[in-house]
């Protein structure tokens, strides 16, 4: 079973012609559950819905609470954003969570959970959209602490794992993914941790997700840094979930066109 996470970058930049790299990057990572962040919708029109029935695949949204200040950077007020999961096979459930905002800035971040009817059996998969200020490390910690016992709640009883993805605007050794593992420091649920796919990619693979090579943020001056994951709830007992690769993908030009502002992260897990 092939996963994978994308930040879309919304409708920043030349949206119209990224669309259709994204779908051609889709296309060509031929995905089974995809889980995507900054997913546009405006009234009966939804990236989710299009890029599904161009892909042939089921599919489910939710909004973030706050998109004001989204729709004040692009000047439009009736475009929403909010997180998506594609699926090859049918969602038969889905919830939402909104994170706390733990003192700081409230973007009105949410977390989804659909639950996908796979030949495996069902597969509890997750996506979020952290709060992305670089010194929100405490704020994104709450927001972990929530994710993780809404997992919880909604993991269900089957041998499949939970597959927890997304935009964590967080760097790889900071304390909100050591706190999402569980395994490197006290997990917020007890006995639920997480592996980070990534552990399982060539260790010679460039691994950043927010890559200064990008077009759109080669002037920010920023680190280049991964902060998208697929993390995966420790294998069933045939192996169900057990990762076998990860790797990055959108890291490029699609004909002159960069789909987004962050690549994606894909993993293989047994079945």
């Amino acid at each position: 079973m092939r996963v994978l996470t994308w930040n879309l970058w919304w409708r920043f930049g030349p949206w119209e012609a990224r669309q259709k790299a994204i779908l051609a990057v889709l296309r060509e990572q031929r995905a089974d559950v995809i889980g995507l962040q900054e997913v546009w919708a405006r009234g009966n029109d939804n990236q989710a819905a299009w890029l599904a029935g161009e892909l042939g695949m089921h599919w489910a949204w939710t909004p973030y609470y706050l998109p004001e200040r989204w729709q004040k950077r692009i000047g439009d007020s009736s475009v929403d954003v909010g997180l998506a999961v594609l699926s090859r096979w049918p969602v038969v459930a889905r919830h939402s969570v909104r994170l706390p905002v733990a003192g700081g800035r409230d973007d009105g971040r949410v977390a989804m959970h659909a639950r996908i009817d796979s030949p495996a059996g069902p597969v509890p998969f997750f996506t979020t959209h952290l709060n992305s200020a670089v010194h929100d490390s405490g704020m994104r910690c709450a927001q972990v602490r929530s994710l993780v016992h809404f997992v919880f709640e909604h993991r269900g009883n089957g041998h499949f794992p939970a597959v927890v993805a997304g935009d964590f605007n967080a760097w790889p050794d900071s304390d909100e993914i050591r706190l999402l593992g569980g395994y490197r420091t006290s997990p917020p649920v007890p006995g639920q941790s997480f592996i980070d796919a990534w552990e399982y990619a060539d260790p010679a693979a460039p691994s950043a997700t927010w890559d200064n090579t990008n077009a759109y943020i080669a002037g920010t001056c920023q680190p280049s840094v991964r902060i998208d994951y697929i993390h995966v709830g420790w294998r069933g007992p045939e192996g169900q979930g057990g990762v076998r690769s990860a790797h990055r993908a959108g890291h490029g030009a699609v004909d002159g066109v960069w789909p987004s502002d962050h690549a994606a992260v894909v993993a293989d897990l047994a079945d």
